[in-house]
């Protein structure tokens, strides 16, 4: 007698399937989408049949949305940026539509969960950071908030990288993100544009014999729209990105086809679609640099015929983009836009260039990312004119009629000419795309207090004194409803149970939690949700690194791409200075400590992986000595991701914000950690600043020089090796690195970066924050002893973090540069 199969088809269904119902549309997917069986139930047609019944649900929004905006002639925002971070969609999309319930009683029947369903889905490779995981945030808020908005970008076939760690180094692997398809992904097949490089400008008189410019002899490919959709929270308001793809302009020469050369006939084809290939190419060599221009015009060149293409629509005078369109530019990338849009008014439409360069400036806005002078994008003029020969030309007049002002206000001041100029002109002729956009906006905006600070009184001191009032502060923010909700839903249950559910919308009704940091009964509640949250944590540790950590521990965490400034290395001298206390002295009391790295070097960034290097020596040393034991871990997360983060935070007690004071723009890692109840550990650095100033001082760990002791400390010649003579646990602590104690095989392997701080000058101050950095700990693990005091903080941080949602955030960006009022929906004030 066979086996009664575990999901007889006769109990799945044995009830008439209701005709629009979700298991219904799940079924009918599985089906008709992917010609395949609904039985027996397997995860992955689940997961997809799943994903389109939700995409159904989102494209009827999606159509009303847009009806709307035409209906009410709505002004929209084009937020323009090179990389988006959304992470996975599934539980995203379910949270803002409120559907998990429906989803949940639909999988009643099945032995998969909707946790299970979320695991078969890849994150997006459309990202690799900070910069891209706020775009998404910001694209969720305008979702919530009703803004009209689009987020413009690149569909890339492949994402950074997928990082293994072999024999304790970073290894790259190509991340084939589409491996099994994009079920939210909507191609636009009809939504073509033409994208031209190379060729020359040709000067010709108009039929009125004006002179004119024409871009001749172009290489052409051609651009496809993939739309992703966005939700807003519970409003039935739905936005897109339209991510673009290349596409030959022709499938292949059939001349090269005809006389028996196959390769030649597809190579053009596939050099061309490199440009949406990869995230971020190598830029070392010169054709890696060529692909990253061209990537950046290819996105601009599509989005800007896109809007072109919307605004004719309905309207024929183009006196009236300013007041329909506002740009706005996530960083320098998409710098390229202020000539492609000067170019599309003057050489197609045929305006004069002052007004032309009105519209231009009165639309466009820019937004910067980096304090570092040596990060802000510049191209070599001779790359641009091969390129851009035509955007070459415009950039040029731009600067002569900008410098030409200049010399109005200071004459004669050759060196405040060179500093303003939007051509570097030494040690090789170069166009400064930080200065294009500051010219070619109406608004500049730094993403944190201090970061604005920096920009008006150092980086771009003379362009602020010049466009007075055209810099401006608006610090970044991030989604309550992943960040939170989502990503940890018991403390969002407590919480909700607690002050009630305005909070997911209007993130300062937190503030009503303060009184409960004081009230027994709520703080072991609290305590609960966290041991929970480090238990799940604990459990995924277990599967991706085989290393058991004590849940009992304090969870200490650094998450975030690897790079010197970020000062993973610090972290590093302190895990070494812990274990050799243990070791000393292992009966004294001790706080049990795992301590969690994760993050990506970039893959030509030798010193960074060498500190993952580092990472990972102490690491396998640490966790395999017995005389450790579970008072201390160290573990190294592969492959960092949104969905990782999502796994990592709600477990997390210690948020390391541990950058040199001065060098990081703002954060949002910060945030999401506050947002969940980790106390953070950080330098007067970034938001980190305004953290403390919502928290309360006795609520962070601070330690380190400030940006203005940086200065002073530099200024008056830092000596590193001060610092090495004259404490003897570092001293102990760097000679273990130098002699081979976690390399015993390669005792050499870590000089590179014992160089860097003896011999190097330790730019990023590393051994003159080290001795503060460790008082700090050691007041971390005082408090953390005392779990009442410890759960109390963890309350207040969660309790004042109102400040930092996205849809303050947005709000500002609507309000301050804009000129939008959102028509309503879910806002910071509640419903409107």
């Amino acid at each position: 007698m066979n086996k009664k199969q575990p999901f007889p088809d006769d109990k799945i269904f044995e009830k008439p399937v209701k005709t629009g119902s979700l298991k219904h549309d799940v079924s009918r997917h599985i089906m008709s989408t992917l010609g395949s069986d609904y039985y027996p139930p397997r995860k992955y047609l689940y997961y997809k049949g799943l994903s389109y019944s939700i995409r159904d649900r989102l494209i009827e929004r999606w159509i009303k949305t847009q009806r709307s905006y035409y209906d009410s002639v709505a002004k929209r925002v084009y937020y323009l940026s090179l990389e988006f971070l959304p992470g996975r969609f599934l539980l995203n999309y379910i949270t803002n539509l409120q559907m998990k319930g429906e989803c949940c009683r639909m999988l009643d029947d099945f032995e998969f969960s909707l946790e299970d369903l979320e695991e078969e889905e890849w994150d997006a490779g459309l990202g690799n950071g900070g910069l891209g995981r706020l775009a998404s945030c910001y694209m969720d808020s305008m979702a919530t908030l009703k803004i009209p908005g689009y987020g413009y970008g690149i569909r890339y076939d492949y994402g950074i990288f997928f990082q293994n760690i072999v024999n304790g180094y970073q290894v790259e692997k190509a991340d084939n993100w589409l491996r099994y398809g994009n079920p939210w992904e909507i191609k636009r097949r009809k939504n073509l544009y033409t994208i031209k490089f190379y060729g020359r400008s040709q000067m010709y008189a108009d039929s009125k014999g004006n002179l004119r410019y024409r871009w001749a002899d172009t290489e052409n490919i051609m651009a496809v729209a993939c739309d992703i959709l966005v939700p807003g929270f519970e409003n039935d308001n739905v936005i897109n990105m339209r991510l673009w793809k290349a596409m030959s302009s022709r499938e292949f020469n059939l001349d090269y086809f005809n006389q028996g050369d196959y390769i030649g006939a597809i190579e053009a084809k596939v050099m061309s679609e490199n440009i949406s290939k990869v995230l971020y190419p190598s830029d070392e060599a010169e054709h890696g640099k060529e692909l990253r221009l061209k990537q950046q015009y290819f996105f601009v060149a599509a989005t800007f015929q896109d809007i072109m293409r919307r605004f004719k629509k309905n309207n024929n005078s183009f006196s009236e983009i300013p007041h329909l369109i506002a740009v706005q530019l996530n960083d320098t990338h998409p710098a390229i836009s202020i000539p492609e849009f000067m170019r599309i008014l003057m050489d197609e439409e045929g305006l004069g260039w002052n007004t032309a360069w009105d519209i231009c400036v009165r639309t466009f806005a820019y937004t910067n990312h980096t304090v570092l002078p040596e990060a802000l994008e510049t191209w070599p003029t001779d790359l641009l004119g091969k390129v851009l020969p035509r955007h070459l030309e415009i950039i040029y007049e731009i600067n002569r009629r900008f410098l030409k002002e200049v010399k109005r206000r200071y004459p004669g001041n050759l060196e405040i000419l060179s500093r303003l100029s939007l051509i570097q002109e030494e040690p090789d002729r170069r166009v400064r795309m930080a200065h294009l956009a500051i010219v070619g906006s109406h608004s500049v905006n730094g993403v944190a207090a201090l970061h604005t600070n920096i920009l008006k009184n150092s980086l771009f001191k003379e362009f602020n004194d010049f466009f007075p009032g055209k810099i401006k502060n608006i610090t970044n923010g991030i989604t309550p409803r992943r960040w939170l909700l989502q990503i940890n839903q018991e403390l969002s249950r407590l919480i909700t149970s607690t002050i009630g559910h305005e909070w997911i919308c209007n993130l300062y009704r937190l503030k009503k939690l303060v009184p409960y940091a004081d009230n027994n009964k709520f703080r072991l509640s609290w305590q609960k949700v966290k041991r929970k949250n480090k238990e799940l944590l604990a459990r995924y540790i277990l599967e991706k690194t085989g290393i058991a950590v004590n849940k009992d521990s304090l969870f200490d965490v650094h998450t975030k791409r690897i790079h010197e400034y970020k000062r993973q290395l610090l972290n590093v001298l302190h895990v070494i200075t812990l274990y050799n206390r243990i070791k000393e002295n292992p009966t004294s009391k001790i706080v049990p400590r795992t301590i969690i790295f994760g993050g990506k070097a970039a893959p030509s960034y030798f010193q960074a992986k060498l500190i993952i290097k580092l990472i990972t020596s102490v690491a396998e040393t640490i966790n395999n000595d017995p005389e450790i034991g579970s008072l201390l871990k160290v573990v190294f997360l592969p492959n960092y991701s949104v969905s990782q983060a999502e796994k990592i935070i709600p477990g997390t007690d210690l948020s390391e914000q541990i950058s040199t004071a001065g060098m990081e723009a703002s954060g949002t890692g910060n945030m999401k950690f506050a947002l969940n109840g980790a106390l953070t550990i950080g330098t007067l650095d970034g938001a980190n600043i305004e953290i403390m100033e919502e928290v309360g001082r006795e609520n962070i760990f601070i330690f380190g020089l400030d940006t203005k002791e940086v200065e002073t400390l530099k200024a008056g010649g830092y000596n590193p090796h001060k610092y090495y003579q004259n404490d003897p646990e570092l001293k102990k602590t760097l000679d273990m690195i130098e002699t081979g104690y976690f390399t015993p095989n390669s005792p050499d392997l870590f000089k590179p970066i014992l160089d860097s701080l003896l011999n190097r000058g330790d730019y990023y101050l590393v051994l003159a924050d080290y001795h503060q950095f460790v008082l700090a700990q050691e007041e971390v693990s005082l408090v953390y002893s005392d779990q009442k005091e410890w759960t109390r903080r963890s309350i207040l941080n969660t309790a004042n973090m109102g400040k930092f949602s996205s849809d303050r955030a947005v709000l500002e960006y609507a309000e301050k540069i804009w000129g939008i009022k959102p028509p309503g929906g879910k806002t910071e004030h509640g419903n409107q």
